[in-house]
């Protein structure tokens, strides 16, 4: 059976416009806001860590670590989130010097994405 050359072009057609503008059901995690910010200055104290990325994480997967100023890296614990696409954790009084937040996390397409926040502590 021979299709028509207009056939062929609607059916491509139809089909690109089919990927292009379809919702994209699997996306990597992308961090896309946090406390504290990138190259944020926090007072000494207790500090409240919370990342909210772009889509839905495994929390129970997704990892936190804090590298101190002398250049030990900890692992933290995270708090059960309020939200599939958070997490959070609460960090123990903290001296100043410089710090960094690094993150891992899983994401609902099976993809691990990384990340890290400096920060300051004064």
């Amino acid at each position: 059976m021979m299709l028509s050359r207009g056939r062929v072009v609607s059916g491509l057609l139809a089909v690109a416009l089919g990927v292009c503008f379809a919702p994209r059901a699997f996306a990597h995690a992308v961090l896309v806001n946090s406390t504290p910010r990138v190259d944020a200055t926090v007072d000494e104290g207790q500090l409240s860590v919370d990342l909210k990325f772009n889509s839905r994480i495994d929390g129970a997967r997704s990892r936190l670590y804090l590298a101190g100023p002398d250049g030990k890296v900890q692992m933290l614990k995270t708090a059960p989130s309020r939200s599939p696409d958070e997490l959070t954790t609460k960090i123990a009084t903290l001296p100043g010097g410089k710090y960094v937040i690094r993150w891992q996390v899983l994401a609902s397409d099976g993809h691990i994405t990384r990340g890290e926040i400096p920060f300051t502590v004064r």
